[in-house]
């Protein structure tokens, strides 16, 4: 939806109630909120449509509940005095692009006067059915795939481990889909998930074939560590909305502490058992799978997000620019530190494009810029960082963690500095 700009309410939001107009925008927050929007940028969402509509809105957004306050501009200064506050509380949303970009389109064609608002309220519920059978199936798949590409594009193990991952990020993406309607599976989905992907690795390199266990687990259980919460945390902290910011940290925190428990456990439980690991490396795979495993990881998160086919290659292209970018500044830029550099570089390329994207297409930046940065998370180092301090490894834990700080910063500041560089027209 367009960026918030003041003007006059159009006449027919102007004798249009007030509470159909707070509903309708009620449930637009719900579902920005719940299709992955953060809090800076649903703030921003939210407010500019009020305007658009007759209404001033004061949104607090955090991961867990969003709090608006509605006063009708058409009675002035005095709507202060009236002000109707709605309290939502939801759980954290996950970002799915086909119903993010559709809550966009049903705003924009609201206020456009194309639809009724109570028009726009009923097909903003109607986003709320539940995936189909063939959109749960594309999910794992689409963990598989992930884990395989990731295995390939960074970890460079054998043909083995690439397999193996591949099948426990499978499983992985069949215990999360059982976990969506569980509530109680869902608290310890997590912890569950780890010990499994911990139990195959091992198991099948006492009994099948040596792995290299460590680069299985974590490929397999990669989609599942919280690198883009810890980057929307701390964009959203670097931007004032400390609150939201810091619940997120904590969020992602309480994730990494989790997956961490579920592997010590697993490891725990086949020693008791004696089962003992064959944990060696076998010969890597050659370097022209880069290529082939970067175009998997792109169609994979195409996958995963959710996104529109009609999205498809613009979220494959936002990979591959994002890889390529980071490649060029660790390499190319050898005089300045290779890995943060390079993540910056590419955070202000995704950015950038992302404005661009929003600003010609019509269509959420999200669709560039969340399927673009998730190779340039450090979700992965924050993980081996909590594993170095269980293991009482601290100088490892350490460095990991100041890593871990450094490319997350790299990151923020590439998008930040992205946006200065092009600035967004749409709010999303």
């Amino acid at each position: 939806m367009p960026a918030p700009a003041i003007r006059s309410p159009l006449p027919s939001f102007a004798t249009t109630a007030i509470n159909t107009r707070i509903a309708f925008l009620v449930e637009l927050a719900t579902r920005l909120h719940k299709y992955g929007a953060s809090s800076p940028r649903l703030e921003m969402a939210i407010s500019g449509s009020a305007q658009r509509i007759g209404l001033t809105a004061d949104v607090w957004s955090s991961p867990t509940a969003i709090i608006i306050s509605f006063a009708d501009l058409a009675h002035g200064e005095e709507s202060r005095l009236a002000q109707v506050t709605q309290v939502i509380r939801l759980l954290p949303g996950d970002v799915n692009l086909d119903k993010l970009c559709r809550a966009d389109e049903i705003a924009d064609r609201v206020i456009a006067g194309e639809l009724d608002l109570r028009d726009g309220f009923r097909l903003l519920r109607a986003l709320e059915l539940p995936d189909t059978p063939r959109q749960q199936a594309s999910v794992i798949i689409s963990y598989g795939l992930s884990a395989a590409a990731i295995d390939a594009l960074f970890l460079h193990s054998s043909w083995v481990d690439l397999c193996v991952a591949a099948v426990v990020g499978l499983i992985i993406g069949a215990i999360t889909i059982l976990s969506g309607t569980r509530p109680r599976l869902q608290v310890a989905s997590d912890a569950i998930c780890a010990m499994v992907a911990t139990l195959v690795a091992i198991l099948f390199s006492a009994f099948v074939l040596p792995l290299a266990i460590k680069s299985v687990v974590l490929a397999g259980l990669i989609v599942l560590v919280p690198g883009m919460s810890l980057t929307t945390a701390v964009r959203e902290i670097s931007s004032q909305h400390l609150v939201a910011g810091m619940a997120r940290m904590a969020g992602a925190m309480s994730t990494l502490l989790k997956l961490t428990f579920g592997t010590v456990a697993a490891t725990q439980i086949c020693a008791v058992l004696g089962v003992q690991p064959r944990d060696f490396a076998l010969p890597a795979l050659p370097p022209w799978m880069d290529y082939p495993a970067l175009l998997v990881a792109a169609i994979a998160f195409a996958m995963l997000f959710r996104a529109a086919w009609r999205d498809w290659p613009a979220v494959i292209f936002a990979v591959i620019v994002g890889y390529a970018a980071t490649r060029l500044g660790g390499t190319v830029f050898v005089n300045l530190p290779g890995a943060p550099f390079g993540v910056f570089l590419g955070g202000l390329l995704l950015s950038a494009l992302a404005n661009v994207y929003a600003r010609y297409a019509g269509r959420p930046g999200a669709v560039i810029r969340e399927p673009g940065i998730l190779l340039l998370v450090p979700g992965s180092v924050g993980f081996r960082s909590v594993s170095y301090l269980l293991d009482r490894n601290a100088t490892l834990g350490f460095d990991s963690t100041v890593l871990l700080v450094t490319i997350l910063i790299s990151l923020v500041a590439g998008l930040m500095f992205g946006e200065l560089l092009i600035a967004p027209r749409r709010s999303l």
